[in-house]
């Protein structure tokens, strides 16, 4: 059985967020990343440069049994979500969704973002979910757990066969993302935005391309992902800008310039988030602030413990997104301000329901009238 141990920052990971590999809360062991001591050799493909270790992007295959995720959260604006993978290599180390790797067996650290889960078989599985007869349609939301849009899209390509099947049945969906190549679905999103059947968030967490390298260090730069917004909007998409999660003491004096950057773009609405800290993302994000931002370390986790009752998280469904007290009310009341005087506090019309059909296939009995 191997110890936890972090990597020192003379051996970190090239292009990752996470700074060790820790254990899943079901694990009794842990794997740890070496070398292998020929000269530079990085650890995983022997493509090391320096002190820099490169590890390589592992992608598994899954046959879903099925492809719609029900939930009856709260404090969530939808009931039901699409996963079309497992994983992300996007890296951002905050993300809330590391801790469903060890599900897997696998660590929510390096292993989140390098072991991925594609599943390919969705599109068709969602077609015959669709199709069932006491199947009632509401907005299917598409990445709120892992991005849809992460690179291995481009090879998989599980996002575009999913939003064709819900073009194909004229059904709602909302889609979260950080990943420029939504653009590449332009042509299946305008036409659904044109019925009103989409609607799009575009994750802003800061403004400063360095700092965003090392928070989220595959997702597309921040200026990238403003351009994104633009080019959503000019389709005649609507796109809301998500400043989230906001990290108290490191991001969030950003908060009206990152709002006031979307607007700009073209964004319509505004949401945002506190950072949330769940099981093995708490340690991850300290050992992370602890390796790049060491002098910000106690000020960060100082304001996390204040807006969650003393401890790094409080799961309650009241209390998880935004936390409480006082610095948690000021956050909101700036929010609330900014927005406003942007014009990006308005209500969105809700997405359409009542165009939902499946279309006829071959071996359908077709309608007379």
């Amino acid at each position: 059985m191997s110890h936890h141990q972090s990597l020192p920052i003379d051996q970190r990971i090239a292009g990752r967020g996470a700074v060790s590999n820790r254990a899943g809360r079901y694990e009794r062991c842990e794997r740890r990343y070496e070398a292998d001591g020929w000269p530079g050799d990085g650890v995983g493909d022997g493509a090391g440069q320096g002190p820099e270790r490169v590890l390589r992007t592992e992608t598994t295959i899954e046959a879903p049994r099925r492809v719609i995720t029900y939930n009856r959260s709260p404090d969530l604006p939808f009931d039901r979500s699409i996963n079309p993978y497992r994983g992300c290599e996007h890296g951002c180390v905050y993300c809330f969704a590391r801790p469903t790797h060890a599900w897997l067996g696998l660590s929510a650290g390096l292993d989140f973002e390098t072991r991925l889960v594609a599943r390919p078989e969705a599109p068709a599985r969602l077609r015959a979910e669709l199709r069932h007869r006491t199947y009632t349609p509401r907005t299917i939301a598409i990445g709120t757990n892992t991005d849809p849009y992460q690179p291995i899209e481009k090879t998989h390509g599980v996002t575009r066969g999913v939003l064709e099947v819900l073009r194909d049945f004229r059904h709602p969906v909302g889609i979260v993302t950080k990943g420029t190549l939504i653009e590449r679905d332009i042509d299946i999103l305008r036409d659904m935005a044109r019925d009103r059947l989409v609607r799009v968030g575009i994750s802003v967490t800061t403004l400063d391309p360095a700092l965003s390298r090392r928070l989220e260090p595959r997702a597309p730069a921040p200026a990238r992902r403003l351009a994104t917004i633009r080019a959503l909007s000019a389709a005649g998409i609507e796109v809301r800008i998500m400043t989230s999660p906001l990290i108290p003491g490191l991001t969030d004096h950003e908060l009206e310039s990152m709002l006031e950057a979307g607007r700009d773009a073209g964004a319509v609405a505004a949401s945002w988030i506190m950072l949330r800290l769940p099981r093995e993302v708490s340690p991850l994000f300290r050992e992370w602030l602890a390796t790049h931002y060491p002098d910000r370390l106690n000020r960060v986790m100082g304001h996390v413990r204040a807006m969650h009752g003393g401890k790094d998280y409080d799961a309650r469904w009241d209390r998880r997104m935004r936390g409480t007290g006082p610095y948690a009310g000021i956050v909101a009341q700036r929010f609330s301000k900014a927005a406003r005087r942007l014009g990006l506090d308005r209500a969105l019309a809700p997405l359409r329901t009542d165009l939902f059909r499946a279309p006829v296939e071959n071996g359908d009995q077709m309608e007379l009238f």
